[in-house]
C-alpha cells in the first residue's frame, strides 16, 4: 500500500518518542498504569467529542493523543516484562480476524445486525462468560454502565418495544 512506509516511519518516532519522554522528563517518569489511566479516558472523551462536532482536525489531534495513551501504555507493560506495544497490536488483530469470520472465513453475515450477533457470540466464547453481566466495567460513569447494561439485558429478553 502506498505510504506504508511513512506510516511505520511515524508509528516508530512515537514509539521513540514516547521512550525519551519516560526517560527523561520527570512527570513521565512518575506516572503509572493507575495515575494515566485517568488522562487515557479523558483523551477518549476528547475523540468522541471530535466525532460528533464532525471536526477532521479535532479529530486528527485528539487521535493523536489517545494513540500516545496506548504508547505510553504498552511502554509501562514492557518496563514490568508484561507486554510490549507489538504484543497490543498482534492481540487485536488477531482478536479482530477472530471475530471476522464472515470476512476471513467462510461465515456469513450480510447484515450489520447480524455482524453483531456474531461479534457478540464469539465474545462470549472467548471469554467464557457465564452470565449477562459478565465484565461489565465497574469504572464507567453511570449512564454508560445503566446502557451497557441495559444492552446485555436486551440480548437476553430483547429489545423494548414501543413506549
Amino acid at each position: 500500500m502506498p505510504g506504508d512506509a511513512g506510516l511505520a516511519e511515524a508509528l516508530l518516532d512515537l514509539q521513540q518518542l514516547t521512550a525519551r519522554l519516560r526517560r527523561d522528563c520527570p512527570w513521565d517518569r512518575e506516572q503509572t498504569a493507575r495515575t494515566i489511566v485517568p488522562h487515557t479516558v479523558e483523551e477518549a472523551y476528547e475523540v468522541a467529542d471530535a466525532a460528533a462536532g464532525d471536526d477532521p482536525a479535532k479529530m486528527v489531534d485528539e487521535l493523536g493523543d489517545l494513540l500516545f495513551q496506548v504508547y505510553f501504555l504498552a511502554l509501562l507493560l514492557d518496563e514490568r516484562g508484561e507486554g510490549d506495544l507489538e504484543a497490543v497490536a498482534r492481540a487485536v488483530h488477531d482478536k479482530l480476524v477472530r471475530r471476522h469470520p464472515h470476512v476471513f472465513g467462510d461465515a456469513e453475515a450480510r447484515t450489520a445486525g447480524r455482524v453483531k450477533d456474531r461479534w457478540e457470540q464469539i465474545k462470549t466464547e472467548d471469554e467464557g462468560r457465564t452470565g449477562v453481566f459478565h465484565d461489565v466495567p465497574e469504572s464507567l460513569p453511570a449512564l454508560l454502565y445503566a446502557r451497557k447494561m441495559q444492552r446485555r439485558v436486551e440480548t437476553v429478553v430483547g429489545p423494548k418495544r414501543g413506549s
